[in-house]
């Protein structure tokens, strides 16, 4: 895993996602997953409201229908463990995949226009999964939107399965 440096105390400067989870991922997913895991590292915003300052590790994983993150210290030291039901999530992150599945079939033979279409609808729910992440985390961890953008897109990795 890449590693950020030059970091703050409210930085995440490592993320790790539990791969036991995952069977098989198409390219497109894990082009996502990189880029989401890459931009994450160059740019966040996450405090934890325990009091426990960073910069922080994280480990994502899916368990028994939530979503666990596991927030370490960048030396190791376990600081708190989230947890986050994930049924409030499956309708959302279902229609996501449905969507870019379709979208990413459009940009090989279809219209612009309709390409476009599609890319608006995957930014909308995208848009409205990570505000529900970021209302899921309230209260634990505070985070800039673009962070839970990125974490919402590595929530989805997670959940995928084929």
């Amino acid at each position: 895993m890449t590693e950020k440096t030059g970091s703050s105390t409210t930085d995440i400067v490592d993320i790790a996602l539990d791969e036991r989870t995952v069977a098989r991922r198409s390219a497109e997913v894990e082009r996502e997953r990189n880029v989401a895991i890459f931009d994450l590292l160059e740019e966040n915003h996450f405090v934890l409201l325990n009091g426990n300052e960073g910069p922080y590790r994280l480990k994502m994983a899916i368990r028994e229908s939530r979503l666990i993150v596991d927030v370490h210290a960048a030396e190791g030291a376990l600081l708190e463990q989230i947890s986050v039901q994930l049924s409030a999530f499956r309708t959302l992150v279902r229609d996501y995949f449905m969507v870019c599945e379709n979208y990413f079939k459009a940009l090989k033979h279809a219209m612009p226009s309709h390409i476009e279409t599609l890319d608006m609808g995957r930014r909308g729910l995208h848009d409205e999964g990570s505000e529900m992440l970021r209302d899921s985390l309230s209260g634990k961890v505070e985070l800039d939107l673009n962070t839970a953008r990125r974490l919402f897109t590595l929530l989805c990795v997670l959940h995928f399965r084929g």
